[in-house]
């Protein structure tokens, strides 16, 4: 993470898997923030955990998304908010999001994220 690489799926996958069995009792479903971050992490996924409902994608201009990301590094602590990690971070997530958006285009609700105001 420090060097703006992703995470081995293996690790990410066994990690959600254990947190989803260890709420299963008392939960009405989950919702995962920033996954799945490559196709085959969502198919894995599917075939290892439960099925995808719906997949949630926030667009935002990767310029928005930078000074966000550096006004959380003022008080978030992070080592990996930094300008440099940050690009590294996106073009990483560029590189796997269409793959991602296509296989999931029939459950995929896309959110305009450019306003600090939205309405739901």
């Amino acid at each position: 993470m420090e060097r703006g690489e992703l995470v081995p799926m293996q690790i990410v996958l066994e990690l959600i898997r254990n947190a989803i069995v260890k709420a299963l009792p008392t939960s009405k479903g989950f919702l995962i923030d920033g996954y799945p971050r490559e196709r085959d992490q969502g198919v894995l996924f599917e075939e290892n955990v439960a099925p995808v409902n719906m997949i949630i994608f926030f667009e935002a201009s990767e310029q928005t998304l930078i000074d966000r990301l550096l006004g959380r590094a003022k008080t978030s602590g992070r080592v990996d908010d930094n300008l440099e990690t940050i690009k590294k971070r996106l073009k990483t997530f560029n590189t796997y999001t269409n793959a991602i958006l296509e296989h999931y285009d029939s459950k995929l609700v896309k959110i305009n994220a450019e306003t600090t105001n939205l309405l739901f």
